[in-house]
């Protein structure tokens, strides 16, 4: 960042003697003989410091830094001037409108040191400026990427409930079938059965055959079928002899067209 430094002095011998023992220092200098002419050249330039004098004509120093704190509040504003004017300067110094008091004549390596300190304050300003803006920017963000996580989240309670509800359904219908429905995992163990195939093959009509092995329930004829290719490939019933030596027609197909389940879904439509 270029350290670009303003003095204001109507007394050019002043502002070149300032030149002289600055421009070592490797500051971009910019010279005006007001405040009026001063606050043209900070019209078209980003300035960091200004030194200005008190006691000019027209427009006293710190009436000059109040009109440039109001314009350019980042600035930092350095008084260089007699000690007889110590009174008003230090009311300014109070107001904030000035950073710094500095006597003429002056001391050139302390001047140098006040000028280096005063472009550090202006610089940590602008950090932190930038900072604040990017911190502002990351908040923005982040609410818009929490307003968005926040609507997918409702889109998928959404779409969950609309799910629920028709596992709710279809459970419903599965259970007032009447015909007996279950669902045999690759493992042979029955993971669905409705209310027909618990009273159809459990071992007093009234009991639960979820979890059990399904060659430990099935009759042989029906367990042959079950395991068979044959039910893997057709879906065309066929007549099958039940435990209590009832006749049912039964048809299966195999799971993995609509969903990732290997198994088979066994219907069984026995005689009443």
């Amino acid at each position: 960042m270029e350290r670009t430094l303003l003095l204001v002095d109507d007394e050019e011998n002043i502002t070149s003697a300032l030149v002289r023992l600055l421009r070592r220092d490797g500051y971009n200098i910019l010279r005006a003989n007001s405040g009026e002419a001063g606050l043209k050249l900070l019209e078209n330039n980003e300035v960091g410091v200004i030194i200005s004098d008190q006691r000019m004509p027209g427009m006293t120093g710190v009436e000059f830094f109040g009109k440039v704190r109001e314009l350019y509040p980042d600035t930092v504003r350095v008084v260089l001037s007699g000690y007889t004017e110590l009174s008003t300067v230090t009311d300014a110094i109070n107001r904030g409108a000035v950073y710094k008091f500095l006597t003429k004549p002056w001391e050139d390596e302390l001047l140098r040191a006040n000028v280096v300190e005063a472009f550090q304050r202006y610089e940590m300003k602008m950090e932190n400026a930038r900072l604040a803006r990017e911190l502002e920017s990351a908040n923005e963000e982040l609410k818009l990427i929490n307003h968005e996580l926040e609507q997918r989240v409702e889109e998928k309670t959404r779409e969950v409930v609309r799910n629920l509800n028709v596992l709710q359904i279809s459970q419903e219908v599965l259970e007032h079938l009447p015909v007996a429905v279950i669902g045999i995992g690759d493992d042979g163990i029955i993971a669905i059965a409705n209310r027909s195939a618990h009273r159809l093959l459990s071992a007093d009509g009234t009991g639960s055959i979820l979890g059990e092995v399904a060659a430990d329930i099935f009759p042989a004829e029906l367990m042959s079928y079950v395991s068979g290719e044959e039910c893997r490939k057709s879906e065309e019933k066929r007549i099958c002899t039940l435990a209590d030596g009832r006749q049912a027609r039964c048809w299966c197909c195999p799971m993995g067209e609509i969903s990732q389940s290997k198994g088979i879904v066994l219907v069984i439509d026995a005689d009443r």
